[in-house]
């Protein structure tokens, strides 16, 4: 291996939410440590978005797919070039693209296993477009190696918060929900929670015509339906032991339409119920698969998650009262573009042949180098 060197990397990510390309410019050093220089939110054209939306449900054909792919690499490229035409070109831009299918369940069909991930955004049009180095494909690898391809983040998480010699609890809430585990002695693993912000930003939607509940008002202004909430915590992942992943796939549209056939008449109740659902599904996958074997110091939160201060509210609340709670800003790591700076760690990786899985928290029988070059 050659001699490691900082690196300029641009990061991009689009997760479940679909809101925005999140592309940050990074300088990884050495160490692997990461300090953000600049971070964009880059909004994908409205019928870009659509067409994704369409793909999540399922609605799309192999045309659309296969079209979308390099429309959205387009889409990507642009978001770099906000960057680049402030900043200069990067070393490398690390590319998580647009999951549009996760399917890490072991199935079979004639004996071959159908056990795969889907994210697009052409990385060889990146490439062209940029003239850059581009790194894409991270799930693959791990998936390969028999693990779930989910989370990935872990790595970083590692890294980052290992150092501070305290048990904590990493919880990324994003459009779902994932939780890495770093402690002093142990090895770090985590795992899918569930529902991050999916079933909010579908329900305000679906009622009040908004793509998210800004600053968590519609949910601090209705009251949490207990009786719905109970029912809702019954859902089967909830009790499936770690490593696990999840997402659109599982709690889709159908998931949630079904899911409000017995929610409450008052739209502001359905929309405080579903924060309380996350908020509970992640301090309950503590309570069954973490604080019985460790204690814990503290829960960092980040995501967008972070910025609902009524999610952040209801965390609190069911808690136990010893833990802090806090968010990754208060570790100069930002709530918005942590992801972002976990992707051009992870390219950074790549580039010098670093296994950068976790099998703990992915499942994956070794470490492997994620990642293929463009």
């Amino acid at each position: 291996m050659c001699e490691l060197e900082a690196k300029k990397i641009i990061g991009l990510m689009s997760g479940t939410s679909c809101d925005s390309i999140d592309a940050g410019l990074c300088v990884v050093k050495p160490d692997l440590s990461c300090e953000l220089i600049a971070g964009i939110n880059y909004k994908y054209p409205v019928h870009i978005r659509e067409k994704i939306f369409q793909m999540f449900r399922g609605e799309s054909s192999i045309k659309d797919i296969c079209q979308m792919n390099f429309a959205i690499g387009e889409c990507f490229a642009n978001a770099c070039d906000v960057l680049i035409s402030e900043h200069g070109k990067p070393d490398l831009i690390a590319s998580h693209g647009q999951t549009v299918f996760h399917s890490p369940k072991e199935e079979k069909l004639d004996g071959v296993s159908l056990k795969s991930t889907l994210q697009i955004g052409e990385s060889s049009v990146i490439a062209e477009k940029t003239g850059c180095m581009v790194v894409s494909n991270f799930r693959e690898a791990d998936i390969a190696a028999g693990g779930e391809g989910a989370p990935l983040v872990c790595f970083a998480d590692e890294k980052w918060f290992k150092p501070l010699r305290k048990n904590v609890l990493v919880q990324n809430i994003g459009g779902i929900s994932n939780v890495t585990v770093v402690t002093r002695e142990n090895s770090t693993f985590g795992f899918d929670t569930g529902l991050g912000n999916i079933m909010i930003d579908y329900c305000m939607n679906k009622f009040f015509n908004k793509p998210y509940d800004e600053d968590g008002k519609i949910a601090h202004e209705g009251i949490i339906d207990d009786g719905w909430l109970n029912l809702l915590l019954q859902d089967d992942y909830y009790f499936k032991e770690p490593p696990k992943t999840t997402g659109r796939e599982y709690f889709s549209n159908f998931y949630i339409e079904n899911a409000l056939k017995y929610a409450p008449s008052d739209k502001k109740d359905i929309i405080a119920t579903a924060t309380a659902l996350t908020a509970r599904t992640i301090v309950d996958a503590y309570e069954r698969f973490i604080f019985p074997s460790m204690s814990i110091d503290e829960v960092i939160i980040g995501g967008g998650g972070a910025y609902n201060p009524e999610l952040m509210r209801l965390i609190r609340k069911y808690l136990p009262p010893e833990i802090t709670l806090k968010t990754h800003e208060d570790y100069k790591i930002s709530n918005n573009f942590k992801e972002v700076m976990a992707f051009a760690l992870l390219g950074y990786c790549k580039y010098y042949g670093i296994p950068s899985n976790l099998p703990e928290c992915t499942g994956a029988k070794k470490r492997v180098v994620l990642g293929k070059i463009s």
